[in-house]
C-alpha cells in the first residue's frame, strides 16, 4: 500500500476523457513494489483548462505527467523542451519538471520497439515494416521504426491522404527510410512484400463494430504480426496468424513498456516491468470478464 505523507512525490495523467486509463494502477503498483514515495492520479482535464493544467504541474511541485487523448499535440506550446522523438512525432505522452522547467518527452514509439525486441527478439533494422492506421500511435510508431533503421515504412489507411502526408512526412524528416502509401483496398499484395504487419487502428477492440480488415489468408508462416489492440489480449487477427504460422506479438507489451520509459524518466529508476504486466494482466482479465457479461 503507497502511504501519502508530506514527502510524497505526484505524478499522474491528464486526459479527456480519463476514467478508462489503467496506468494509475500500473504506475502506483510498480511505486508500492520498489518502495518509492511517489503517487499517481487521474486528472480530467478538459481542452479549454490544459493550459492552466500544465501550468500546475511546476506550481504544484508535482514530478511529471503523462498525457493522453487528446492533449498529445496541443500540451506542446506550454513545454519549454522536447525531446527528438517528440519533436519529429509532433506529439508529447510524458512530461517531467526539472527544476520550474519543463520537458516533453514520447515513449510511444519506443514503447513498442522495446516490446518488439524484448519479447520477440526482434528489431526494426533493415525490415520492410506495414503499417495498418495512420493516427497518432501509428505515427509514433512509424517515425520511431525508421529512426530505429527500418529499410522500409508502408502506411495503410482508410483515407489515404492521411497516410500519403504520414509517409511524406517520414521521408523529408528521416534519411535512409522509403516509404509507401497504401489505400485498405491494397493490403493484400503489401503484406506479401512485408516483415513486420502492425495494427495500430481500433479494428478488433472489444465492442468496436469492425472486426476484420486483414483476410487470414493473406496472412504467412514468415510474417510477423502484431496488433496494438490489447483488449483483447488476443485479437482475431493475432490468432488468425498463429494459426498461419506466423510469430505474433500483442499490444499489452507497448502499454507496459511505454509506461516503463515515464517511471524511468520521472524516477531514475528502472520499471519492475513483471509488477507492471501483472497489475495490467488483472486489470484487463476484470475488464474482459465484465464485457464479456454485457454480452458486448
Amino acid at each position: 500500500m503507497i502511504t501519502i505523507n508530506s514527502t510524497t512525490k505526484l505524478t499522474g495523467v491528464f486526459g479527456y476523457p480519463v476514467e478508462h486509463s489503467l496506468s494509475p494502477a500500473m504506475h502506483n503498483a510498480a511505486f508500492s513494489h520498489l518502495k518509492l514515495n511517489y503517487l499517481y492520479l487521474p486528472f480530467l482535464v478538459h481542452p479549454d483548462n490544459l493550459e492552466e493544467a500544465v501550468r500546475s504541474i511546476v506550481a504544484l511541485g508535482m514530478e511529471g505527467v503523462n498525457i493522453t487523448i487528446p492533449h498529445k499535440q496541443t500540451v506542446i506550446p506550454y513545454l519549454d523542451e522536447i525531446s527528438q522523438e517528440a519533436e519529429l512525432i509532433e506529439a508529447v505522452n510524458t512530461i517531467k519538471r526539472v527544476d520550474d522547467r519543463l520537458v516533453g518527452y514520447n515513449t510511444d514509439g519506443k514503447g513498442f520497439i522495446s516490446s518488439l525486441e524484448e519479447e520477440l527478439g526482434v528489431i526494426p533494422k533493415g525490415k520492410s515494416i506495414l503499417i495498418v492506421g495512420a493516427g497518432g500511435v501509428a505515427r509514433a510508431v512509424a517515425i520511431q521504426s525508421a529512426l530505429e533503421g527500418a529499410s522500409k515504412v508502408a502506411i495503410a489507411n482508410r483515407t489515404e491522404e492521411k497516410a500519403k502526408n504520414l509517409a511524406r512526412y517520414i521521408e523529408d524528416n528521416i534519411k535512409g527510410c522509403s516509404t509507401e502509401a497504401l489505400s485498405i483496398s491494397e493490403l493484400k499484395d503489401a503484406i506479401l512484400n512485408a516483415d513486420i504487419l502492425i495494427n495500430a487502428t481500433p479494428v478488433g477492440m472489444i465492442s468496436y463494430p469492425v472486426k476484420r480488415l486483414i483476410e487470414t489468408e493473406w496472412l504467412n508462416e514468415d510474417l510477423i504480426v502484431c496488433d496494438l489492440v490489447y483488449n483483447p489480449r488476443q485479437t482475431q487477427l493475432l490468432r488468425e496468424a498463429k494459426e498461419k504460422g506466423a510469430r505474433t506479438l500483442e499490444g499489452l507489451g507497448m502499454l507496459i513498456f511505454q509506461g516503463s520509459l515515464a517511471f524511468k524518466i520521472w524516477t531514475g529508476r528502472e520499471a519492475p516491468l513483471s509488477i507492471m504486466r501483472q497489475t495490467l494482466e488483472k486489470r484487463l482479465g476484470i475488464s474482459q470478464l465484465s464485457a464479456d457479461q454485457r454480452g458486448v
